[in-house]
């Protein structure tokens, strides 16, 4: 199967599910990423901010945070690459390309620091494989974080027994 074929496959799984449910899909998802030891050691993750068909990140920036981490969401910043800035409060966002609010802000840098990142995908398999939305952003972010734990994040629905695999394609350590 085609990354693209899997791509149309997971789309109309998630059109199978009306907001509501995937609220509640999410809140479970979450309690367990709160739960997991790595986030609770990790003093600074680099997370994303959800997008409506995503796994709702939204309130546990907050609580991490709160809890005195130091969050990083990504930034797109051309056609191929990205950055990341520190996450403070939902104030501090603004809408970037692809309608994903990114954090305003100074660029962080400083990628030895970042032990856990949390990644979103469009589906992950049993060895880690994931299949993300094409554009290549974050296998091409990734290999600068060699040291930091790789955890993908989804419903149960975008996991699947296969993802297809190019050489450029960088692997989580686990998926949640």
């Amino acid at each position: 199967m085609k990354k693209s074929e899997l791509r149309e496959i997971i789309r109309a799984k998630k059109r199978l599910f009306d907001k509501q449910t995937l609220a509640e899909q999410s809140l479970v998802r979450i309690q367990e990423l709160l739960q997991h030891p790595r986030v609770q050691s990790a003093q600074t993750i680099l997370m994303f901010h959800s997008l409506p068909d995503e796994v709702d990140t939204h309130e546990a920036l907050n609580l991490l945070v709160a809890q005195g981490k130091t969050v990083l969401l990504p930034v797109v910043t051309d056609k191929t690459n990205m950055m990341l800035r520190r996450y403070a409060s939902p104030d501090d966002l603004h809408i970037g390309p692809f309608n994903i609010m990114e954090p305003i802000g100074e660029p962080f840098n400083d990628y030895d620091q970042i032990e856990l990142t949390v990644i979103p995908g469009m589906a992950f398999d049993a060895e880690g494989h994931r299949l993300g939305r094409g554009r290549g952003y974050y296998d091409r972010f990734l290999p600068l974080l060699p040291h930091a734990y790789k955890l993908g994040l989804c419903f149960d629905f975008q996991k699947v027994e296969h993802v297809p695999t190019n050489a450029n394609d960088i692997t989580m350590d686990e998926v949640l």
